[in-house]
């Protein structure tokens, strides 16, 4: 007979929407921690404030990282190896070609980053020096951490400007920009944004101009994988990121204000179940841009068919598809918080004057869809008739907004009086004893390798004894784990499973290591068990070191 060693209740969304896997898709937070209204930095607004629900009042996955000092440098997040230092300026071509012969720290398997493995990188603490008339660039900060990675401005002596400090991206615009132009992404980390770039010569013959920008090579598993799942009740599932979004849009373009207002509405009104949606900030917003896809080339908007994408007719009078808003205010040195990033789900359209100063405006794609820019967070669209930039930018204001909330799950759990066995039911930031278990007696936390060992954190896999001086319950919040590789010695090892209840027979054991009918739980004495019930402890017997694997089905 199955016993338990406590009770646990479960308001666990994967049991409601069926397997969770591994999030390999982490989206690093932007870093932004000022908070700005329609035009300046303004101390943090209280829930139902305006300005409530931007980027600044959530905080994502910090930036982390490891110098090698061996000129690399690990993300400690995505796990992506970089290049620390700044390349020589290359065209699209050389660097692609160059990847084949970089070897760097005695690696021969470098590669151009996707461009959402480069944006990974980028961080919003950074301020835009566009419009700036100063030269001395140490009054700059850039879009990128400048104390981990080297990095440079354009060389004004050269005929650049400041802001040149563009990177190729592998990913190739499946359309063309402007006139025809075969496209390439790229992220500038001098004034944050993402746009195509010419990926070969442009102009007339003798005129050609050749864009020419820095490489930031790196390493690794493949980064910013998507794996939805379409939750049949309005919202889609990323397991890689483990981001819920909302399947429809607003159908209706917002100010910046108001679309802060109208995902705290949403919020009162617990739209489609859930309270605790959001603005995405532009990190997570990218993360579903589909690049396989464009108006051009699809006839759709640049994301999984799965979502919906309102139509919306463009400033040529054409349908296209919206600029989205995220709650990350796109900060300049000239007009400070007057702007907000957006992504580009459809074309990324621009005013360009051809030929010049002719007075002769042409509608066109100048950046491409999946690209972000920002806009004004407010006023009238009609004062920029022909756009604003080098290239016209469209200026809308009021754009379409997409809804995004964190996957959280919560185990609540009963535990005796005395010694419980325990382990760790989700993922959690703060993984010591006494913060998941505060009623716990100190110094009782202990593992089992051959020998016991005091510890004051707990492991996934990993089960532990625990001691309380009374029954009682705990409520731990945080993430799924629903999947583990547990490293086993020979002899008995303590082990605890996954986010939700796991059958013994789903036990994958590669090596044969596991004697059959070991597997122990603990309420007072021991008893054999059939299922590994999430937040509990258990003893097994192995006849040899090995590793073991659960993975949620």
């Amino acid at each position: 007979m199955k016993r338990k060693i406590y009770q646990i209740y479960f308001t666990l969304f994967a049991l409601c929407i069926g397997a969770i896997h591994s999030q390999t898709y982490k989206v690093v937070d932007t870093g932004q921690e000022k908070f700005y209204n329609n035009t300046e930095e303004i101390t943090p607004p209280s829930p139902g404030e305006d300005f409530y629900g931007q980027d600044a009042h959530f905080d994502g996955y910090q930036p982390s990282y490891s110098d090698n000092g061996d000129g690399t440098v690990t993300d400690l997040n995505t796990g992506l190896m970089w290049q620390k230092a700044v390349s020589d300026k290359m065209t699209f071509d050389e660097a692609l070609a160059g990847a084949d012969t970089f070897s760097l720290a005695d690696y021969d398997d470098w590669r151009l980053p996707t461009i959402k493995e480069l944006y990974s990188l980028i961080l919003f603490s950074g301020v835009d020096p566009s419009g700036w008339q100063g030269s001395d660039t140490d009054l700059l900060t850039p879009f990128i951490d400048a104390a981990i990675f080297e990095f440079e401005y354009g060389d004004e002596s050269a005929g650049e400007r400041i802001i040149d400090a563009q990177y190729w991206s592998s990913t190739v615009y499946v359309s063309t920009t402007m006139n025809g132009d075969e496209t390439a992404f790229g992220v500038n980390f001098a004034d944050g944004r993402i746009k195509g770039y010419p990926a070969e010569p442009v102009g007339p013959p003798g005129q050609e101009f050749i864009m020419t920008s820095f490489v930031k090579y790196v390493r690794g598993t493949e980064y910013g994988v998507n794996d939805f799942i379409d939750n049949g009740a309005g919202t889609i599932t990323d397991q890689a990121t483990g981001l819920m979004w909302t399947q429809d849009d607003s159908e209706t373009g917002l100010n910046w204000e108001e679309a802060l207002s109208w995902v705290a509405q949403k919020n009162t009104d617990s739209y489609l179940g859930y309270d605790d949606w959001r603005l995405p900030n532009a990190k997570e917003l990218q993360s579903i841009v589909d690049y396989t896809r464009s108006p051009e080339t699809t006839n759709s908007a640049a994301i999984d068919p799965l979502f919906t994408c309102s139509v919306i007719t463009d400033e040529d009078g054409e349908d296209n598809y919206p600029f989205y808003w995220t709650g990350t205010t796109h900060a300049n040195m000239q007009v400070n918080g007057k702007y907000a990033v957006y992504i580009s789900f459809g074309e990324a359209l621009g005013w360009m004057e051809m030929p010049p100063n002719s007075g002769n405006f042409q509608l066109l794609d100048v950046h491409g869809a999946g690209a972000q820019r920002s806009d004004p967070k407010s006023g009238d669209p009609g004062d920029w008739p022909y756009g604003h930039g080098p290239q016209g930018d469209v200026i809308r204001i009021y754009n379409y907004v997409r809804l995004v909330r964190d996957i959280q799950s919560s185990s609540t759990l009963e535990f005796q009086s005395d010694w419980n066995l325990v382990g760790l039911p989700l993922e959690v930031e703060d993984a010591t004893y006494s913060n998941l278990f505060p009623e716990s007696i100190e110094g009782t936390l202990y593992s089992y390798s051959g020998a016991y060992l005091s510890e004051l954190y707990l492991t996934a896999g990993e089960g532990y004894w625990l001691r309380f001086d009374n029954e009682g319950t705990t409520t731990i919040d945080g993430g799924p784990i629903d999947e583990l590789a547990i490293e086993l010695s020979e002899g008995w090892n303590l082990v605890t499973g996954l986010s939700i209840p796991l059958n013994i027979s789903s036990v994958q054991d590669p090596d044969g290591i596991i004697i059959s009918g070991t597997f122990y739980g603990f309420e007072n004495s021991y008893f054999e068990v059939d299922t590994l019930i999430p937040g509990h402890g258990y003893w097994v017997r192995t006849n040899n070191t090995g590793n073991i694997i659960l993975i949620s089905n």
